[in-house]
């Protein structure tokens, strides 16, 4: 890689990172390219180069965030050959990850609202509901022509008992609360 495309990317990654750390204190709302802008050092045309507005760049981070995820979930599962205990893992690794506030605030609060849900679906397709989809698929208690369906009630059951561990008063307990749930939902 040549010293430019070394730089570009360097700024890119300077700037997710910033950005990441602003949709997540202050919500897309309140985020505006004049603060990323601020705390950057960039000027509105180097920005503009990499990013072409505040929806582009909320849209990668946003990538990079599912990203991230998916490959913890991923790391989570490593190892495991029995179908229906990688689903299980997979949803606990997720459920402790969406206690992360800028998990929160970007994936489960911002996303849907900024991108629509028809993208942010896409999205999700490519990443956590891709993976979990796949992975009901692969205990094999749902029959074909039911599966997205399926994914999409068990997706909506996870992401509801995400937000209540995160939102609990006590996630220890809320937390040991859902993984009973959980291990009783999805019993082979």
């Amino acid at each position: 890689m040549n010293l430019k495309a070394e730089r570009g990317a360097a700024t890119r990654d300077r700037v997710l990172s910033i950005a990441t750390r602003l949709f997540a204190d202050r919500g897309y709302d309140d985020t505006s390219i004049e603060v990323v802008l601020q705390e950057s050092g960039l000027s509105r045309g180097a920005l503009y180069h990499h990013y072409a507005g505040k929806d582009a760049l909320f849209e990668a981070v946003l990538e990079a965030t599912e990203s991230a995820i998916g490959g913890k979930i991923r790391q989570a599962v490593r190892g495991i050959t029995d179908p229906a205990a990688a689903l299980r893992a997979g949803v606990l690794a997720w459920i402790s990850l969406a206690g992360d506030p800028v998990i929160q605030r970007i994936v489960l609060i911002d996303a849907p609202a900024v991108m629509g849900w028809e993208r942010w679906r896409a999205m999700e397709e490519r990443y956590s509901f891709g993976m979990l989809k796949a992975a009901l698929g692969a205990t094999g208690a749902v029959p074909a022509a039911f599966l997205d369906l399926h994914a999409h009630m068990l997706l909506a059951a996870v992401n509801e008992s995400a937000l209540m561990v995160a939102r609990g008063g006590d996630p220890t307990t809320a937390m040991a609360a859902v993984e009973e749930f959980l291990r009783r939902l999805l019993q082979p």
